[in-house]
C-alpha cells in the first residue's frame, strides 16, 4: 500500500513540474479538487475531511500547513465553479501511471472514511472518478478495502 503511494507522489512530482496545456489545471490542484469532491459529495467540508487530505497534499507535494490551506481553498473554489470532473481527471489520466492512479482513489477512499463512513454519495464520486482514470472496478474495490477503517 505504502509503495503505490510513493509511487503516485513521486510521478505527481514529476508531472506537475512540466508544463501543462493552458487551462488545464495543475497536477496538484487536480488531484486537490478530486479530494474536495469527496468531501462536498456529504453536508459540507468536515474538519476530520480536511484532516484526512491535508497529510497526503503535504506529504505529495511538500507543502507546510499554510500553503496546503490555500491549495485546499483554491480546490474547493475550483470545486464550485466545475461542471464535471473530465477537466481534472484528464491531466491525471494522462500523466499518471495505474498504480498512481490507484493510489489516488485510495486517497479519495482516505478522505471519505475520515468520519469512519462512506457515505453512497462519496461512493459516486470516487466511482466516477475512478472509470474517468481508467481504474478497472477489482483495483476500486481493493483500494477501498485498504482505505476502510479497522474496527
Amino acid at each position: 500500500m505504502f509503495e503505490r503511494l510513493k509511487t503516485f507522489l513521486d510521478e505527481l512530482n514529476l508531472a506537475d513540474s512540466s508544463e501543462h496545456p493552458a487551462g488545464a489545471p495543475s497536477l496538484r490542484l487536480a488531484a486537490a479538487v478530486l479530494l474536495v469532491e469527496v468531501m462536498r459529495a456529504t453536508q459540507g467540508i468536515s474538519v476530520d475531511e480536511r484532516g484526512a487530505a491535508a497529510p497526503f497534499l503535504a506529504e505529495r507535494f511538500k507543502l507546510g500547513d499554510g500553503e496546503i490551506a490555500a491549495l485546499l481553498q483554491q480546490a474547493e473554489r475550483e470545486s464550485t465553479a466545475a461542471w464535471d470532473y473530465f477537466h481534472f481527471t484528464n491531466p491525471l489520466d494522462e500523466a499518471l501511471s495505474q498504480p498512481s492512479k490507484i493510489a489516488l482513489i485510495e486517497a479519495m477512499w482516505q478522505v471519505a472514511y475520515a468520519d469512519r463512513h462512506a457515505d453512497p454519495r462519496e461512493n459516486t464520486v470516487i466511482s466516477k472518478v475512478a472509470d474517468l482514470l481508467h481504474v478497472p472496478h477489482g483495483d476500486y474495490i481493493a483500494a477501498k478495502m485498504r482505505a476502510k477503517p479497522r474496527d
